[in-house]
């Protein structure tokens, strides 16, 4: 994709994310675009903050490693935003909290509590959010939604973990409509969360193909990939 594409590419989104911030009477600077990195160069996220964006989500810890020091080698800006979007292996707890703002995946007081361990050592308070299966698809991460608070009441004595938010992942549908209920259903669970007393500002749903309906619902953050830079491909860091 040459970069007039990218740029096309990334004006039309925020186009399609104006609309549907308008048809739901919502502001847009509300919602946040993180551009999805994945099997993504490093030279194409270079044209993406070239071209403006300025968050951006890894699904794989190894390979942000990888990356992130190459993008900020090559652009010399220390201002953007990294987010963990994939699962996260517990062996991989340290680097990740070296690397992120923003961990989307804690699935698991276990996961929660070593996230804030290593947090502990580096002296950082490391933001998360909740990652939520309402599907309960064997095939993706995340927790039951009755689980949640459990988890929410274990971290608030975590000191070094501040929990901002849910994510979840719904299934994937041709018909982006078809993912509606899946939304609404996680800002039902945040509404009833903050009901018992936890703030839970971000809303992490919505992707190339259903984005418009998850700000529809009430997203704060939509995870965009294939809509910027493609289909994906295996692409040198």
């Amino acid at each position: 994709m040459a970069d007039t594409d990218l740029f096309d590419a990334i004006k039309t989104v925020y186009t399609r994310m104006a609309r549907a911030a308008i048809k739901a009477a919502r502001d847009l600077t509300a919602v946040r675009l993180v551009a999805v990195t994945k099997e993504v160069s490093a030279g194409r996220v270079v044209d993406a903050i070239d071209n403006g964006l300025r968050e951006f989500g890894e699904s794989r810890v190894q390979i942000a490693r990888e990356k992130i020091p190459v993008v900020r080698e090559m652009t010399g800006v220390e201002s953007l935003t990294w987010h963990c979007i994939g699962h996260l292996q517990k062996n991989k707890v340290k680097t990740a909290v070296e690397l992120f703002d923003l961990i989307h995946s804690i699935d698991s007081v276990e996961l929660a509590s070593l996230v804030n361990e290593q947090a502990t050592r580096s002296g950082k308070i490391q933001r998360v959010l909740v990652e939520v299966n309402l599907a309960r698809e064997e095939s993706k991460h995340g927790m039951g939604k009755d689980k949640v608070i459990n988890l929410l009441e274990a971290a608030d004595w975590m000191k070094n973990l501040q929990v901002e938010g849910l994510m979840t992942i719904p299934p994937f549908f041709v018909d982006p409509e078809k993912t509606r209920p899946y939304f609404s259903e996680l800002r039902d669970l945040r509404e009833n969360i903050e009901a018992r007393g936890f703030v839970m500002k971000e809303l992490s749903m919505g992707m190339s193909n259903d984005f418009e309906i998850a700000i529809e619902e009430g997203a704060t953050i939509v995870r965009v990939g294939t809509a910027l830079f493609g289909e994906r491909r295996k692409e040198a860091a």
